[in-house]
């Protein structure tokens, strides 16, 4: 009688080590593809700021202080301004607008208005250039987002985000500087002004205001 080849199963010791070193081998390569796709977003980022749902709100009040500021301080005097356009409209837009948007500053007599945009005459400014401030209850246009370079696409989620990052700013103008002012009985007041505006039709400015004086 022929006796069988030494042929012992394994024994269930290295069986179950080997299903332990293949487990460990695929839990390995698991965690290594979670950390190739996983980003690391530093609280107070960009990133960060974007996983949290935009607030139209909170970012007006939030930035408008600071858009206010930067206008302010870079604010140039309407007719240094306009004597800069008429002489070279190139070079004053590189010397003081950008993307395009001029900060200003004004003293002048307010003229005849329409849906709250009013005429204002500036001595030193004359005919064909004309001045307009607008002082609600519609506030239009990007101005007060566009004006300080600062505020850009990339910083929203969407196109829509960006809008309203304008539309938040323009609402903030109205309720910290324009609803305390009696529009409908401005012609023929002395206004001090500081705004900024986009140079549309080099005759004929509409200035947002950031701040806004009546005397």
């Amino acid at each position: 009688m022929s006796q069988l080849p030494d042929t012992a199963p394994l024994s269930p010791q290295p069986r179950l080590r080997r299903v332990h070193l293949i487990t460990a081998a695929v839990i390995v390569a698991v965690l290594g593809a979670m950390a190739l796709d996983t980003t690391v977003v530093q609280i107070g980022s960009d990133a960060d700021v974007r996983a949290a749902k935009f607030s139209p709100e909170a970012y007006g009040v939030a930035t408008f202080p600071i858009v206010q500021a930067n206008i302010t301080a870079r604010a140039v005097d309407a007719v240094e301004l306009a004597n800069a356009i008429a002489a070279d409209p190139k070079a004053a837009e590189a010397k003081y607008s950008v993307a395009g948007v001029y900060p200003v500053k004004l003293q002048g007599i307010v003229g005849e208005g329409k849906s709250g945009i009013y005429y204002v005459d500036v001595a030193g400014i004359s005919a064909p250039v004309r001045l307009r401030v607008q002082t609600g209850p519609a506030i239009n246009g990007t101005e007060l987002r566009d004006a300080t370079g600062e505020i850009n696409f990339s910083q929203f989620t969407n196109q829509i985000e960006y809008q309203d990052a304008g539309s938040a700013l323009n609402k903030e103008l109205k309720k910290l500087v324009l609803d305390g002012i009696d529009n409908s009985a401005l012609t023929g007041k002395t206004v001090t002004v500081v705004g900024a505006f986009k140079l549309v039709n080099p005759k004929n400015w509409l200035i947002t205001p950031v701040s806004l004086e009546v005397k």
